[in-house]
């Protein structure tokens, strides 16, 4: 399930850090029920080590903004649209209630009130599907070099791009239907970009994180797209990354840049 929040600022302006994915998230689990909030931070969706929330959102947009690459902040003028998904209906529904009896939430201190709330149509399940970023995609490998551990994010026209991409949907599958759930096989399945617009490097609470913004074809079996479509693409999409919306219409072509 989708929805789009639409929020605006109390004097019609608002003032956040160019990197501020930790502040929305904040905002979201402050808005969920208490006890769901805390099962989905401190629990979420098992599998071995690995624990998925299974929810992603997107960048905040606005039709005017105004960037201070300075004093490292962007500002909002009017109404604030966010983008947030779930495969948890639940976590969606709790949210929009909360926000209703608050009239509003705090983004970086400053109140936000709220104004609506639209429910997206389910998209129409097609192989393959053109999808463009609403939230950067990225995906990575800790490795060991020199006795230290560093991160490597993998750029979209890497091939461990979309092989990383595919195992990640494995493991949310297998956490989210359960390990006796019969899945169909992923073979031939990719998501490969068809034009990259942007490589963006994000702070979040002190880790940088590095992703890709741009159009990709999307060729999945229904219950891994619908996993995708629904809590992201990629890694750390409870952070605001790997979120995507279907480009309703367009003739897929592929060509990679």
């Amino acid at each position: 399930m989708r929805i789009k929040l639409t929020l605006e600022p109390q004097d019609g302006k608002l003032t956040l850090p160019i990197h501020y994915n930790h502040i929305v998230q904040s905002m979201i689990y402050s808005s969920l029920d208490e006890a769901l909030a805390e099962w989905l931070h401190e629990q979420g969706f098992v599998y071995k080590k690995r624990r998925f929330k299974l929810f992603t959102f997107s960048k905040l947009f606005g039709k005017k903004v105004k960037f201070d690459p300075k004093n490292g902040s962007i500002t909002f003028f009017g109404p604030i649209n966010l983008n947030i998904a779930s495969v948890e209906v639940e976590l969606l529904e709790s949210l929009a209630v909360h926000l209703i009896r608050s009239k509003g939430a705090k983004l970086g201190g400053k109140f936000c009130i709220f104004s609506a709330v639209e429910v997206e149509f389910p998209v129409e399940y097609k192989r393959p599907m053109l999808v463009k970023t609403l939230s950067p995609i990225t995906v990575y490998r800790t490795v060991e070099m020199n006795g230290r551990k560093k991160t490597y994010y993998f750029a979209p026209k890497e091939p461990e791009f979309n092989e990383l991409i595919l195992d990640n949907l494995r493991r949310k599958a297998i956490a989210f239907y359960g390990e006796d759930t019969p899945l169909p096989s992923l073979e031939g399945a990719y998501v490969i970009p068809v034009r990259i617009f942007k490589r963006v490097i994000t702070q979040f609470k002190g880790t940088v994180i590095i992703g890709w913004h741009g159009l990709f074809e999307m060729d999945l079996p229904k219950e891994f797209f619908s996993l995708a479509y629904d809590s992201g693409l990629g890694s750390k999409n409870s952070q605001g990354f790997g979120m995507v919306e279907a480009i309703k219409g367009k003739s897929v072509r592929r060509k990679t840049t």
